[in-house]
């Protein structure tokens, strides 16, 4: 919970204040993988139902990032890439980040509800409940495992987005869950290699300070080689198709080399230059995810044009 004496001094709120408690850089990777489920699924969909339910989903996604920075304030006053953010700015209160969060959960959930019906109104309850509560509040400051577990909330929006087309479920959206689930650690491990620094002095478990750079560095290679075969496996469902394999295996190979590159490096190596590997392979993790989305919604599209290879093997 929050230490009042690290908070800045109280200013004055601006509107960007309040959208940034919304973490619209994450929420508008919530809204993209959301709306690749949705688009990728069987059957029409009415556009403006469409267009609404990822509104409900982004708003929903902006409710757990207030929740997150209110129950974290203390954490990001003691980080240096955080402490800059509305509350321990002291431009925003946590009793308003609390009030926006617990507001436009109720309002995402509800609208959700109304527009698109019981499954994906409550897997959006979940997923703010296990993001805000679970990751939040319990195994981000008690286990370096935290990564691992809490990655289920932010691999969940595409199976939201195909139960709003759908109002059912396939092992399509659950694949697309599982690559955002597995690529989770490897991402925030390797941002941790170069802020190890900043979650000591917070206090967070984040792997780097329990288990060590060098054990970090291979956990990061482990779970890139397991995210390979559930990152290609897409290609050969209906979401899938030549485009998307051709895609996954330039994008794993550039992934597991990145992986490698970095597992062989020292830790007095890196701090040499910087991190620059350690970087590098932070910002191509980025583009690994949305390289397979985006893949995917080409596939729908080539499907929607009729111009989808016919005979591709589905399992």
């Amino acid at each position: 919970m929050t230490d009042s004496a690290i908070i800045a001094p109280r200013a004055e709120a601006e509107f960007r204040d309040y959208l940034a408690l919304m973490k619209p850089r994450v929420m508008a990777l919530v809204v993209f993988t959301a709306a690749v489920g949705m688009i990728a699924a069987p059957g029409p969909l009415h556009p403006v139902i469409g267009l609404a339910a990822i509104l409900c989903i982004a708003v929903g996604a902006g409710a757990s990032g207030a929740l997150n920075m209110w129950w974290d304030a203390d954490i990001d006053a003691r980080m240096r890439r955080t402490r800059g953010r509305p509350i321990p700015a002291g431009r925003v209160t946590r009793d308003e980040a609390l009030a926006l969060g617990v507001g436009l959960s109720i309002l995402s959930v509800m609208s959700l509800f109304l527009f698109a019906g019981p499954l994906a109104a409550g897997l959006l309850a979940f997923t703010i409940f296990f993001y805000a509560v679970i990751y939040t509040v319990w195994l981000k400051r008690l286990t370096p495992q935290n990564i691992v577990i809490g990655g289920a909330a932010g691999a969940l929006p595409p199976v939201i987005g195909w139960a709003v087309a759908t109002h059912g479920m396939a092992v399509e959206p659950w694949l697309m869950f599982g690559l955002i689930f597995m690529w989770t650690p490897p991402h925030f491990w390797a941002l941790a290699l170069f802020t190890r620094g900043d979650y000591a002095s917070a206090g967070v478990p984040m792997m780097t300070v329990t288990a060590g750079r060098d054990r970090t560095r291979r956990l990061i290679l482990g779970y890139s080689l397991a995210l390979a075969p559930v990152a290609i496996a897409p290609a050969f469902t209906t979401v899938g198709g030549p485009l998307y394999l051709l895609g996954a295996l330039w994008l794993n190979g550039r992934f597991l080399a990145g992986a490698l590159g970095i597992a062989r490096r020292g830790d007095s190596e890196a701090e040499a230059d910087g991190y620059r590997a350690e970087r590098r392979f932070f910002r191509l993790s980025i583009l690994y995810l949305f390289g397979h989305f985006l893949a995917i919604l080409a596939e729908a599209g080539l499907r929607a044009a009729g111009l989808s290879l016919p005979g591709w093997p589905v399992l």
